[in-house]
């Protein structure tokens, strides 16, 4: 047998397996560590909305682009759906009550801790990285949206750790 078709054949297999097997996919992609986001926006009546997101990329550096995937089903859907621009943050751990609102539907998400940004749409106080985004693309993924941003600004605060989620718990970098 080839060395291809040796990796190949263990691939097809987890691919079937986890169609049937909606835990042993959630618990595998919950092993991945990633990153923790807030993304907020606000509609035309200048509502706020917002949502925490793992699921944060880098797409390109020419255009600036990063993407984030959102729920279809989530409350701010239709906010992001129409929403011509954006706010990405990455959270520190002191952020993680403040993640656990955003990620709960009906939650008081804006109860503190965020100020209108430069352009008017809402930013956490103290993120670790602050993203302003104009959108560049939307495209629907299965249960998802994934919304793609041209990133109009960029701030970064260097000398602090993100919080980062692994094993459906948030956690500090050692």
């Amino acid at each position: 047998m080839s060395q291809a078709a040796e990796v190949a054949t263990p691939v097809a297999s987890l691919s079937l397996v986890s169609r049937h097997d909606e835990a042993a996919l959630r618990d595998a992609l919950a092993s991945f560590p990633s990153g923790v986001t807030i993304v907020t926006t606000t509609d035309s009546d200048g509502r706020w909305w917002g949502f925490t997101a793992s699921s944060f990329c880098s797409v390109s550096m020419d255009p600036p682009l990063v993407l984030v995937c959102l729920a279809t089903s989530a409350e701010c859907h239709a906010a992001f759906a129409v929403a011509e621009e954006w706010v990405i943050q990455v959270i520190h751990p002191d952020h993680v009550e403040v993640a656990g609102r955003f990620a709960t539907r009906g939650a008081d998400k804006f109860g503190g801790g965020f100020q209108p940004g430069p352009h008017g749409l809402p930013v956490l106080d103290e993120a670790i990285v602050t993203l302003h985004c104009r959108s560049h693309q939307r495209h629907l993924a299965g249960d998802h949206t994934i919304l793609v941003g041209e990133v109009l600004s960029a701030e970064a605060d260097l000398a602090r750790e993100p919080a980062v989620y692994f094993r459906r718990g948030f956690h500090r970098l050692p």
